[in-house]
């Protein structure tokens, strides 16, 4: 990334997107007018799904106290008609408020420039959970047909970063739910990206929340889990069978010496035969069967 891009962060976001300082900020009618609420329709790119009820009342309420201090900003889309760009939060909040008026920024935009727009300022500025911040990535590379690293300089934020969010759109629909429920953190769905079967990523994801795993337990459950898949598979057939077949002569032979019979076998097929007992008697009894066996 350039000095020039990542000093844009501070100078609003025609800085961040090409053309736009040029195209649509010196377009602009007028700032803070002040616009009838009811003539604003919302954004139909809005990456923003979900609305906290509380913290929305907690901002109409400042709202009422000290007014919109924040301007919206919106496009026109006909004689006295509205688009919002970006302040959706602020919009809702000014309608519970009663707010009939509301300060706003208008600017002459085309659609894709709108959702640039909207979707960097989302990013830029809200509280977005991790699932909506990668959802933001993928709309501006898909419908804005940006590079991961042109993206990478419309957010300011490294290429590395940007994959990693977008490697959550990968994650089975019931983690994503669980992310942005805040059920697990970006930290946990980072290291449940590392296993490749959806299934074992559903198992742990639960586990993650049954066992309320930090961060460092989930990375340490997931490499234990890697490391089994990576032993040789033959090997791993081999000692099932050998598992299986030990466990069928322990049965014979516990029920021969009537006494639990166990086989301790280690990883190079090495091992010894166990027949426990209890008393001197029961040894006896035992020896007793063996003389038999050699009999």
């Amino acid at each position: 990334m350039t000095a020039n891009k990542k000093n844009a962060l501070g100078r609003g976001l025609g800085a961040l997107i090409d053309g736009v300082e040029k195209e649509v900020l010196d377009k602009k009618v007028e700032s803070n007018l002040q616009i009838d609420i009811n003539s604003i329709e919302t954004n139909p790119f809005q990456p923003r799904t979900r609305f906290d009820a509380q913290a929305l009342e907690e901002l109409a309420a400042s709202i009422r106290q000290l007014g919109l201090v924040q301007p919206l900003t919106v496009r026109e889309v006909s004689e006295g008609r509205y688009q919002l760009i970006a302040g959706e939060r602020r919009l809702r909040a000014a309608k519970i408020a009663g707010l009939t008026h509301v300060p706003a920024f208008v600017r002459t935009a085309d659609d894709q420039a709108m959702l640039e727009l909207a979707l960097v300022e989302n990013i830029q500025r809200e509280d977005l959970d991790a699932m909506e911040v990668a959802i933001s990535y993928q709309r501006l590379i898909e419908e804005c047909s940006l590079t991961q690293e042109q993206l990478s300089d419309r957010v300011g934020k490294q290429r590395s970063t940007v994959a990693n969010y977008m490697r959550l759109l990968k994650l089975p629909a019931e983690i994503q739910l669980g992310i942005r429920n805040k059920q697990i953190s970006m930290g946990h769905a980072r290291t449940l990206i590392n296993i490749e079967d959806p299934k074992k990523q559903i198992n742990v994801f639960y586990t993650i929340i049954n066992d309320d795993l930090s961060v460092r337990a989930a990375e340490d459950l997931v490499r234990h889990i890697q490391n089994e898949a990576s032993k040789d598979p033959v090997r791993a057939e081999k000692k099932k069978r050998l598992n299986m077949d030990f466990a069928e002569l322990s049965s014979q032979l516990s029920t021969l010496f009537a006494t639990k019979v166990q086989f301790r076998i280690n990883e190079k097929g090495k091992g010894k035969i166990v027949i426990p007992f209890e008393t001197d008697g029961e040894m006896e009894r035992i020896i007793s069967l063996f003389d038999k066996l050699n009999g």
